[in-house]
């Protein structure tokens, strides 16, 4: 029995704000016409993301995930909406909309979110043994450096991709001539 049940449903409820903030900001990101509005909603998803990754017991992916996506992917992208020239008056935002990508994408969606589903019941989920880290740097590096490589790898990837299509959209402009 657990001796504080009021601490439980605390928790559970920051899991739950942690997974709505996770998911509005993704609907904002995803259903904003305006890049601005879509960057904050791509924030708030980072941040949501962030206190799920310290729900999963890494405070270090959680500040990480807040520094490199919200403190530079964002920013950047920001940076690069200020610089970018705006849009001619009388433009339809709407023009290259379509049905059938709509219909697409929505087929494709569902698809992925099924198979992780269905991957995530029929999985044997083991608790994982617990390690003790004393969280210095030295214990960092060496994680980074061995066990964490190729997240590692993947954030700085994922951070020279935003940057260079930020510099893409400062350089041309939001239309194309």
């Amino acid at each position: 029995m657990n001796p504080f049940p009021a601490w439980t449903l605390i928790m559970n409820g920051l899991f739950v704000f942690c997974l709505a903030t996770t998911a509005a900001g993704a609907l904002i990101a995803v259903a904003s016409v305006r890049l601005i509005r879509a960057v904050c909603g791509l924030a708030i998803c980072c941040f949501g993301l962030a206190g799920l990754y310290y729900f999963l017991q890494s405070p270090f992916l959680a500040l990480m995930e807040i520094l490199i996506y919200v403190g530079a992917v964002c920013v950047t992208i920001v940076f690069a909406v200020m610089l970018a020239e705006p849009d001619e008056p009388g433009k339809d935002a709407s023009k290259g909309f379509s049905v059938l990508w709509t219909g697409i994408a929505v087929t494709a969606a569902t698809a992925i979110f099924l198979g992780v589903v269905r991957l995530a019941l029929s999985w044997d989920w083991v608790r994982p043994e617990a390690r003790v880290n004393d969280g210095s740097m030295k214990a960092v590096g060496t994680a980074l450096l061995t066990t964490y490589s190729m997240a590692f790898e993947l954030i700085s990837l994922a951070l020279l991709v935003a940057i260079l299509g930020a510099l893409a959209i400062a350089r041309t402009g939001r239309t194309k001539p």
